[in-house]
């Protein structure tokens, strides 16, 4: 009798269940898709720099080059506390004849800067001081969170102006929406996954920083709305 009882149950739930889904597919529904996006310009751009000591008789050590980078960055105003972190710290020990040792350091760095012409500045004034291996890693828009959610009211409001003059013409009104979902898009650049590196030479000689101009942050909000017919 309980097993009975039991299968009656489960067939009434899934009738039920079947009812509810038939009712709502069978309710008039327009389904309309937006996307609106914007172009922003990064303002938190990403350098790597590793200092480290050469196998030869002028090496500076790692200490001196930390001296020197610290300086170089304090007087371009960049605030090592909050811009400044370290990545990577390693020593190699290189084995010579007459069992002679000598010890290879290195220090990496990762450096946040706000504007291209201070990510310039470094690059020139690094070099000059001995220390030319910086590269470009990423770029980030600091943004971006409150971006999403105005671009998110936009699309809304665009799917809404556009379901609403898909159905004037037919003498019909739009009522609740009983369906949402969104997708988000941004192509900000992490190029440490293999994409452009970019890296300042000695080679270039540069007499004057340049204002360097970094693509610019695409965020894209795509929203699909589903309004029930009046």
């Amino acid at each position: 009798m309980k097993n009975f009882l039991t299968v009656v149950f489960f067939i009434a739930s899934t009738f039920i269940g079947f009812s509810q889904t038939k009712n709502f597919i069978d309710h008039p529904y327009l389904e309309t898709t937006a996307k609106v996006d914007s172009l922003v310009q990064p303002d938190r751009i990403y350098l790597s720099i590793l200092i480290q000591e050469k196998e030869d008789r002028n090496k500076t050590s790692v200490e001196t080059q930390e001296q020197l980078l610290a300086e170089v960055l304090e007087n371009l105003n960049i605030d090592l506390k909050k811009q400044l972190k370290i990545e990577d710290l390693a020593s190699n020990y290189k084995k010579y004849f007459l069992r002679k040792k000598s010890v290879l350091k290195s220090k990496a760095y990762e450096l946040v800067v706000y504007d291209g012409l201070t990510a310039s500045n470094v690059l020139i004034h690094l070099e000059a001081k001995g220390i030319s291996n910086v590269q470009l890693t990423k770029t980030k828009y600091s943004k971006t969170e409150a971006l999403k959610m105005a671009l998110r009211s936009k699309a809304i409001l665009k799917a809404k102006a556009q379901a609403t003059a898909l159905v004037t013409p037919l003498e019909q009104s739009l009522g609740k929406a009983i369906f949402i979902s969104e997708k988000y898009y941004n192509n900000s650049y992490n190029l440490r996954n293999g994409r452009v590196k970019m890296a300042y030479s000695a080679e270039m000689k540069l007499e004057e920083p340049l204002d360097i101009e970094f693509s610019g942050i695409k965020i894209e909000s795509e929203v699909t709305v589903r309004f029930s017919i009046n």
